[in-house]
């Protein structure tokens, strides 16, 4: 029998930080008007959301880690910092940091486990976190638990980046990365172990589509049992065609990607 991971040994035994706190309304995947735009969510945990500085425009200002917390709302941990004038803010916990760690975020800084700089000063294989993609815009590439972006090159006021995905992309030399990967690499192989995780998740049973009737789904309609679906391919609940077929509509961004990320 697998046993559960423990993380005392990991988190700081501490209340959240109450100013850094927000509470919002559940909408069980409901938009304004009432319909349900995001399937199979409802019911859950009440839980609240941290407010994550994923900019830190706080720059040249030395910060001290003052505790390592469990969020409720991400797959990695987030660090608590207090800076040199006494303000508290949250970030995304790079492995491996620690409490009582020095971290700074400037233009040019030491190449140090939770500092933050321009892409232009970072070095080629170094691995990076929270980056952003327009400057001053804040973080929004590589936050998930484990991941880790490497850097390849600099070259024309763009630098190279290595994505989790192996896709390799540029991103502006002026934009911040954090110096590491993101905390909680063991989160991919966590088991939830029962549906009632499942739905403390915010996360409602899904039903196969061939176990519906014909009125509420294409594969709906085959008899008992597992049945072929009767169709030459796949399709959605409102008819669309499904599993692979390219749903993702050309970006204005696609022209920074060097190399796509190869197909599983």
């Amino acid at each position: 029998m697998k046993k559960a991971v423990t993380y005392k040994k990991i988190l700081t035994k501490k209340e959240p930080e109450k100013r850094l706190l927000l509470a919002f309304k559940k909408r069980a995947g409901r938009a304004k008007s009432g319909r349900i735009t995001v399937r199979h969510r409802g019911r859950g945990a009440k839980r609240l959301y941290r407010i994550i500085d994923f900019g830190q425009e706080k720059i040249d200002t030395p910060a001290k880690v003052i505790a390592l917390e469990y969020d409720p709302y991400r797959t990695g941990y987030i660090a608590l910092l207090e800076y040199a004038d006494g303000e508290k803010r949250y970030i995304l916990a790079p492995q491996d940091l620690k409490v009582g760690d020095q971290i700074i975020i400037s233009e040019k800084a030491e190449i140090k486990l939770g500092n933050r700089m321009k892409l232009k000063n970072i070095p080629p294989g170094t691995l990076i976190c929270n980056i952003e993609i327009v400057p001053g815009k804040g973080g929004k590439l590589v936050r998930g638990a484990g991941t880790a972006a490497k850097v390849l090159a600099i070259e024309g006021g763009y630098t190279h980046l290595e994505m989790p995905s192996k896709e390799i992309r540029k991103v502006s030399e002026e934009c911040f990365a954090s110096i590491g990967g993101v905390s909680r690499p063991e989160h991919r192989f966590r088991i939830l172990g029962k549906a009632g995780r499942v739905r403390h998740l915010r996360r409602r049973p899904v039903v196969r589509g061939a176990a519906m009737n014909p009125y509420d789904h294409p594969h709906g309609g085959r008899g008992g049992g597992k049945r072929p679906i009767g169709l030459k391919h796949p399709k959605t609940p409102w008819g669309k065609p499904a599993r692979g077929v390219k749903t993702r509509k050309r970006k204005q961004t696609d022209k920074y990607i060097i190399q796509r990320r190869k197909k599983k």
